[in-house]
């Protein structure tokens, strides 16, 4: 329903902006329709001007007409949430999904360093620390990576 009167809205438009270009200007706009001839001879300038006149007014009715009947229609939507709530309601529970994921990470990732942490207490317990100097050989020792400023 809303479609169809969304097309006669449309032509209606398109209809009137045609028979505005094509009458006859006082003031030397487009005037197309004017001149001494009148399209062709086939009605005097005056009737002519009368027909369009009078086509033009019904056209903006009819215009005004499918307007209101379109307010109307759109007013009658149940529907209480606006746009913008819709749009936040979708984006809350992106939120809700992506704040979920991390937190599976951040648990996935503790788990896997405290996996990692007591395998690196149970090597450093078969570690020879009899060396000469008491400490702990080069393999036992944790790599370092070395500091370099970013950017220079």
């Amino acid at each position: 329903m809303e479609n169809v009167i969304l097309v006669i809205h449309l032509i209606l438009a398109l209809g009137i902006i045609g028979l505005v270009l094509i009458q006859r200007s006082e003031g030397g706009g487009l005037g197309i329709g004017g001149g001494g001839g009148g399209l062709g001879g086939f009605a005097t300038p005056r009737g002519t001007a009368s027909v369009l006149t009078k086509l033009t007014a019904l056209f903006a009715a009819f215009f005004f007409a499918t307007s209101l009947t379109l307010a109307i229609l759109a007013g009658t939507h149940n529907n209480s949430a606006g746009i913008l709530d819709t749009y936040n309601v979708q984006a809350e529970g992106t939120i809700q999904e992506r704040t979920e994921d991390a937190k599976e990470r951040e648990e996935r990732i503790k788990n896997e360093n405290a996996g990692e942490e007591a395998a690196a207490s149970a090597e450093d317990a078969d570690v020879d620390t009899s060396s000469e100097s008491g400490e702990a050989s080069d393999a036992a020792k944790p790599v370092q990576k070395p500091s370099v400023p970013i950017g220079e």
